[in-house]
Formats: structure tokens, C-alpha cells, sequence
């Protein structure tokens, strides 16, 4: 009996041991898993942190660029525009030069004839403001009667400063001559010309 007794101790014992390293074998096992799987998110966490770094990285980079890219452009356009205004000061600065010179009586009178040897040219008016009418009326008309240029009329318009307008057949068609035409005209010929120059410089 003590030996069936010392037996039955010793077989407790020995499937107390076995189920104690069974179930620390699992809770090993189980601790590793975790472990692992821990592991394993912490580094897909590293991984997706260093692509978001790096695409926002890439972002600023590339916003950098575009925005130092829209700057130069910005600065290239200004600067365009600051020549431009400066080309159509001293287009009007000359042109106003001219009109206000005796020159005008000397380009009335070309045109006028221009148009006068056309054939389908009747009634020819010289439209100008007020005060260069009365400044140049006398002295046109008697070039125009030197030249035989007959059916010339001249006519004031206060809605433009300087310059003239040819009206012709009866007013059917108008040619603008005036200051601010020429600026115009001149400043549109001549922008283009001075952007190519300012992309060779």
C-alpha cells in the first residue's frame, strides 16, 4: 500500500511536471507569436511611416520646384510687362513729339494725297480735334489747293487728342490716325520684336 502510495505520488508529480511544461511550452509558444506579430506591425508601422516621410518629402520638393518655377515665370511676365509699358511711354512720348510739331501738317498732307490717287476714293474728310484744326486749317488748305487735291474737307472731333482720322466716301469708312492708334499699332509691331531680343539676352 505505501508503495502503491509512493507510485501515485510520484505519477501526480510527474503529470503535474509534464502539464506544467506543456502549458509553459504554450505560453511560450503564445508569448513568441505575439512577439512576432508585435514585430511584424512595428515594422510595417516603420515602413509606412519612412514611404509617407518620403512621398511628403517628394511633395515639398516638387511644390518647391513648381513654386520657384511660377516665380521666375511670375518675375519674366513682370518684367515683360514693366518693358512694354516702358516701350508704349516712349512710342507715345515720340508720337505725341511728331503731332505736336509741324511734322503733322507734312504727314496730313501725304496721306491725304495717298488717298486721293486712289480710284474708289470720293469726299475725303481730315478729321481733327479743335486745336490742331485751328492751328493747321489755313496752311492745309492751301497745300491741298497747291497740290490740286480738290474735295478735301476738314472737320473737328474733340474725342481724340492728337493726330487725325481720314473719313472717306461719305464717311463709310473711317482710317485712325490718331495718337493713340499709332501708339498702339507701333507698340503691338514692336513688343514681339523686343520680347525675341529679350529671350536672346
Amino acid at each position: 500500500m505505501e508503495v502503491q502510495l509512493g507510485e501515485l505520488i510520484e505519477q501526480i508529480k510527474k503529470d503535474g511536471v509534464v502539464a506544467a511544461e506543456s502549458q509553459a511550452k504554450t505560453i511560450v509558444n503564445a508569448a513568441k507569436a505575439e512577439a512576432e506579430k508585435i514585430i511584424s506591425n512595428a515594422r510595417a508601422q516603420a515602413d509606412k511611416l519612412l514611404a509617407d516621410a518620403k512621398a511628403e518629402n517628394e511633395r515639398m520638393t516638387k511644390a518647391s520646384e513648381d513654386a520657384i518655377r511660377q516665380a521666375g515665370r511670375n518675375l519674366l511676365i513682370s518684367f515683360r510687362e514693366s518693358v512694354t509699358r516702358e516701350l508704349k511711354l516712349i512710342i507715345g512720348e515720340n508720337v505725341s513729339a511728331v503731332y505736336s510739331s509741324d511734322a503733322l501738317k507734312q504727314i496730313i498732307i501725304t496721306v491725304v494725297e495717298n488717298w486721293a490717287n486712289k480710284a474708289d476714293a470720293e469726299d475725303i474728310a481730315v478729321i481733327l480735334n479743335s486745336e490742331d484744326l485751328n492751328k493747321l486749317e489755313k496752311t492745309l488748305l492751301a497745300a491741298t489747293k497747291e497740290k490740286m487735291l480738290n474735295g478735301i474737307t476738314l472737320k473737328a472731333n474733340d474725342n481724340f487728342d492728337g493726330g487725325f482720322r481720314i473719313a472717306v466716301n461719305n464717311g463709310s469708312a473711317y482710317y485712325d490716325y490718331s495718337a493713340e492708334a499709332v501708339v498702339d499699332m507701333l507698340s503691338n509691331y514692336l513688343s514681339p520684336k523686343v520680347a525675341e531680343l529679350l529671350k536672346e539676352a
